[in-house]
Parts: structure tokens; sequence; C-alpha cells
């Protein structure tokens, strides 16, 4: 078996601490080939920060060396949406992952525009409360929210992963990034899994989704096992793909 690289991204206002839940949870039949590395994007841990108004082309240079086009790109919430949106500016992979992202964030039967708007505003005015109501929103969907919700705290504490000013960029991201043509012309297979709960994501997402069933939009957190376990098949398939083609 080829070896398989995992480069898994974290989506708004959470690092790379996300995903060490998964640590203990990848299958064992493909321990000794498969790699999984979660990556900060700039501003986030220990990466430098952008400047003011980055654009996609600048986020692509401070990410080149972390997305190799060797490895499958598993991105999560905005994550995913910024890893598609990456793939105009970088080697495509070698399968992208889209965990809790639709081809946009803001939709009619999802978050709309005017629901993101007033988050923003309220963003601007107090940074940590609104990270803090955030992460309860994200926690919604799950089988135990307070649990869920207990995790992230304990995983990410009471400090913000990162400057206003990154997570502000962020957000503009949100707002803005389309990815409905990008996907649409892929250059590396594509896979899009969403919670059934997950209360970011309105239904029409939902069907153009493989739902995980039981969880919302954190299953990293209240299903390890089973989004490890799901990660690794699809990944696998993807390499296969990929391996097939050339």
């Amino acid at each position: 078996m080829q070896p398989l690289r995992l480069i898994l991204l974290s989506g708004w206002g959470i690092d790379r601490r996300i995903w060490q839940p998964l640590q203990a949870h990848w299958p064992a039949h493909l321990a000794a080939h498969l790699t999984a590395q979660a990556v900060d994007w700039p501003g986030y841990g220990d990466a430098p920060a952008l400047g003011a108004n980055a654009t996609l082309t600048e986020l692509a240079e401070k990410m080149s060396e972390s997305l190799t086009s060797d490895a499958v790109w598993v991105g999560w919430s905005l994550g995913g949406l910024l890893a598609a949106a990456l793939l105009e500016e970088l080697p495509p992979p070698r399968g992208l992952m889209l965990l809790g992202a639709g081809n946009t964030f803001c939709a009619t039967d999802g978050v709309t525009s005017a629901e993101l708007s007033a988050f923003r505003r309220a963003f601007q005015r107090e940074p940590t409360a609104t990270w803090q109501h955030f992460l309860r929103w994200q926690a919604q969907g799950e089988p135990s929210p307070r649990k869920a919700f207990r995790q992230l705290h304990d995983l990410l504490g009471d400090t913000l992963p990162a400057d206003s000013a990154t997570l502000a960029t962020g957000l503009d991201w949100l707002a803005s990034i389309d990815n409905r043509q990008r996907l649409a012309a892929a250059p590396c297979p594509v896979a899009r899994l969403t919670g059934e709960h997950d209360p970011l994501i309105g239904p029409a997402q939902r069907r153009a989704s493989e739902l995980l069933t039981g969880v919302g939009h954190c299953p990293m957190l209240s299903q390890p096992q089973a989004l490890a376990a799901k990660i690794a098949h699809h990944a696998t398939q993807m390499a296969s793909t990929r391996m097939a083609v050339l």
C-alpha cells in the first residue's frame, strides 16, 4: 500500500487542536501507511499572521509548504472553504475532503448573509464573547451539546486562538468565498461529509453531502472513532483513484 498523508485544516476561531481527539482512532490496519498532520492557518498557533486585507494568493504563498500535492486535504468548516479556494492557487492534492463545508458559507436555508453580518458586527464590539458564543453555537448539533462545548473549552481554553485582525479576515472570507465553479471543475477527487444535525449547514447542502448520522458540526468531538474511519476510507479511495489516473 502506498503511504497516505492527510493534512487536517481547522475552521474559523479554532486551531489545529480541534483534531486531537482523532489521534487515537485512526484505523489500525492503516497505521503503518497513514500519516495525519493537523496544520494551522496563518495567524493561528505559532503560524505568522498575514497582513491586513490578505488575499487568497497571499494565503496560498504562506500555505504552499504545508498544503502539498502528495496529500489528501481535509478541510473543516472555513478550512474546507479555504482549501477548495486554494485549488486554483496550488498544485492539486490527491483528494479534497470537505467536512461541514458547502460551496459557500451563507445560504438562504442555512446561515443567512444577514445573520453573518450581525455576527461580524458583534465580533467588532466584543471579540472574545462573540467567539465563545460561536463555540456554543457549533456544539448545538451534537448528541450532548454541553459535553461538546466542554471539550472545545478544554482544548482551546478561554483565549482567542488568533488575533482579532486574523479572525476578522476569516469572517470576510466566510462572507465572500464562493466555490461553486471551482468544485464543479475540481482537479482532484472531492468528498463532502456533513453532520445530519449541523446547525451551520442548510438542507440543500446536506442533500449534496454524505451524511454523518447523529452528529452536528463537530463530529471529531462527539464521534471521533467513526469520523476517523470515514476520513481514512475516503482518503484511501481518493489515493487509489489518483494512482489509477496517473
